[in-house]
C-alpha cells in the first residue's frame, strides 16, 4: 500500500492526531473539574459544572484509550520503555483517573454536604494530576530520558520519580495545566449561565494569559538554554545545544504551530472579556492544537531520546512495528475513525445546550 518509511510517518501523524483529539475532548472536562472548587459556590452551582461535562466525559475517554492502544501497537519499544521509566508517574496518573468515574457516579448518591464535598475534591484532584503530569512527561522527553538498552534490548531506566520533577518539566506541566483549564473555562462559558459563567470567563482570561507567558518562557528556554537532540549526517542520534530548533530552520512552515499556540491562548483570554463562548472555545482549541504540534515538530523524528546514550534513542525510524502491523492498523483506522467521529459529533449535537441552575434544581434524581 505505502512505502514503509511513509507508513512510519503516517503513524507518527495519526498518534499525534489521537493525542490532540484526547486533549480537545477530555481536556475540557478535566479543565472544568479543576475549576470546580473555584467557579461554583454552592451545591447547585457545583452540579451545574458537573453536569456541563457529565454527558460526554465517558465518550471523551475513547480518544485516550485509543491513543494508548495505538502507541502500544505502533511503537511497542516506546510503550515498554516509557512504562519502565515513568512507572510511578503513570501509576499516579492511573490512580488519579480512578477518582473521576467514581466521583461523577457517586457524588449525587447521598445528599450529605461532607459526602459531596469529598467527591468534589476527588474530581478536582483526579483531573489536576493528569493535566499536570502529561505536561511534565513532555518536559522530560525534551530533556532526554535516562535509559539504555542491554544486548537483549531490555531497557534500564537510571532516573527516579523525583528527578522527573525538575524545573523545566514542571514549567511544561504548568503550561499543560493552563492550556486545559483555559479550555475547560471556555466550555463552561458555552454550557452554563449566570454566576458560574461569569466566574468561568474570569478563569479563562487569567489561565489564558498565564499560559501564554509560560508557553513563551518554555519556548525561549528550549531555543536558548536546553540541550536538544538531532540525527546527524551519518544517521546517528546526537545531542547539541539548540538542536530542537533544527526542524524549524529546515521547514519554516512549522513555525505555524507555536504561532497558533500563542495566538490561541491570547484569543481565549481576549474573547473571555467579551463573553463570546464560541469564539473563546475555538481559540482554546487552536491553542491546544498549536501547543501539541509544537512539541511534536520539535521532537521529530525522536519519540523518546536517551540522555544516557544518544545512540539508544527511540525514533520514528527504529521504534516502529513491522510494515504488516502498520498496514493492518491503518486499515482499521480507515474503517473505525470515521465511525468514532460520527458518533462523537452525534453525541455533542444531542447534548447541545446550556445547563441551568433551574434545570438542576428541578431534577434531583436523573442528573448528576
Amino acid at each position: 500500500m505505502f512505502d514503509y518509511t511513509v507508513l512510519q510517518v503516517i503513524w507518527w501523524a495519526l498518534i499525534g492526531t489521537l493525542l490532540i483529539g484526547f486533549a480537545l475532548t477530555d481536556g475540557f472536562d478535566m479543565g472544568a473539574c479543576v475549576l470546580l472548587p473555584f467557579v461554583a459556590r454552592n451545591d447547585t452551582e457545583r452540579r451545574v459544572v458537573v453536569n456541563a461535562v457529565g454527558a460526554t466525559w465517558e465518550g471523551n475517554q475513547v480518544w485516550f484509550v485509543t491513543a494508548g492502544g495505538a502507541t502500544f501497537a505502533a511503537w511497542p519499544r516506546v510503550y515498554a520503555t516509557a512504562f519502565s521509566g515513568f512507572y510511578i508517574a503513570l501509576l499516579l496518573v492511573l490512580f488519579a483517573l480512578f477518582f473521576r468515574p467514581v466521583g461523577f457516579d457517586y457524588r449525587g448518591k447521598v445528599s450529605d454536604p461532607r459526602w459531596r464535598g469529598f467527591w468534589d475534591w476527588a474530581l478536582f484532584g483526579g483531573s489536576l494530576v493528569p493535566a499536570l503530569v502529561f505536561g511534565v512527561a513532555f518536559g522530560n522527553l525534551l530533556q532526554g530520558v535516562p535509559f539504555e538498552f542491554d544486548a537483549d534490548l531490555r531497557s534500564t531506566y537510571t532516573g527516579s520519580f523525583f528527578a522527573l520533577l525538575n524545573p523545566f518539566a514542571l514549567l511544561c506541566g504548568l503550561v499543560s495545566l493552563c492550556m486545559l483549564v483555559t479550555h475547560g473555562a471556555a466550555l463552561l462559558q458555552l454550557k452554563t449561565d449566570g454566576a458560574v459563567r461569569a466566574r468561568a470567563a474570569s478563569a479563562q482570561r487569567w489561565a489564558g494569559m498565564v499560559g501564554l507567558v509560560l508557553f513563551a518562557l518554555a519556548g525561549t528556554w528550549v531555543a536558548t538554554a536546553l540541550v536538544g537532540f538531532h540525527v546527524d549526517d551519518n544517521g546517528t542520534a546526537a545531542a547539541a545545544a539548540g538542536a530542537w530548533m533544527n526542524n524549524y530552520a529546515r521547514w519554516p512552515a512549522m513555525w505555524i504551530a507555536p504561532v497558533l499556540g500563542l495566538a490561541g491562548l491570547l484569543g481565549a483570554a481576549l474573547w473571555s472579556g467579551r463573553h463570546s463562548g464560541t469564539a473563546g472555545f475555538l481559540s482554546s482549541s487552536v491553542a491546544i492544537i498549536g501547543i501539541i504540534l509544537t512539541a511534536g515538530f520539535s521532537l521529530f523524528p525522536f519519540i523518546m531520546p536517551s540522555s544516557t546514550d544518544t545512540a539508544h534513542s527511540l525514533t520514528v525510524w527504529n521504534a516502529t512495528s513491522s510494515r504488516l502491523t502498520l498496514e493492518i492498523m491503518l486499515f482499521a483506522v480507515i474503517v473505525f475513525l470515521p465511525l468514532i467521529l460520527v458518533y462523537t459529533s452525534w453525541v455533542y449535537k444531542v447534548m447541545f445546550g446550556r445547563v441551568t441552575s433551574h434545570a438542576i434544581e428541578a431534577d434531583q434524581h436523573t442528573l448528576y
